[in-house]
């Protein structure tokens, strides 16, 4: 089973909106914007558009220092970020995660590989776009409110 999509800022999420908009005129079943925002408020999991863009606007910037929880390759994680810097277009960083716990990323039984400080790229959506061979992404990260 996936995790739930990591939420992306409003002016994404109304992107995401518009796409879906055109799509579906495209397909010839036009929808209005309002309706267009309900689904994505439904895709991310949320009852409405209303409350999808209260919480999204309530999500703290990802900063040197900050509390943090999520995934690395498929191991859940509790630690903070020990370094942010801008990495490239599109909004991606490059961040480095100090884990409370060391986390064993292998998957064998007979072997493990313990990593407590990790660096790696995110997007905007605080996800890396590596994949795991299974499809989940290489680092997921969210402040942990």
């Amino acid at each position: 089973m996936q995790p739930p999509p990591a939420l992306p800022p409003i002016p994404q999420l109304k992107t995401e909106a518009r796409l879906l908009r055109k799509h579906s005129q495209a397909q010839g079943q036009p929808i209005s914007h309002s309706t267009a925002l309900e689904r994505i408020a439904q895709y991310y999991g949320f009852r409405d558009w209303n409350t999808l863009s209260a919480r999204a606007t309530n999500l703290p910037d990802l900063q040197v220092g900050m509390r943090v929880e999520g995934q690395y390759l498929g191991q859940s994680y509790t630690g903070y970020v020990h370094g942010l810097s801008a990495c490239g277009i599109n909004g991606h960083r490059r961040i480095t995660l100090q884990f409370d716990n060391p986390v064993d990323v292998v998957q064998f039984d007979s072997f493990s590989s313990w990593r407590q400080r990790v660096s790696a790229v995110i997007g905007a959506d605080d996800r890396s776009p590596q994949k795991t061979s299974n499809g989940l992404p290489h680092l997921v990260v969210s402040p942990l409110l």
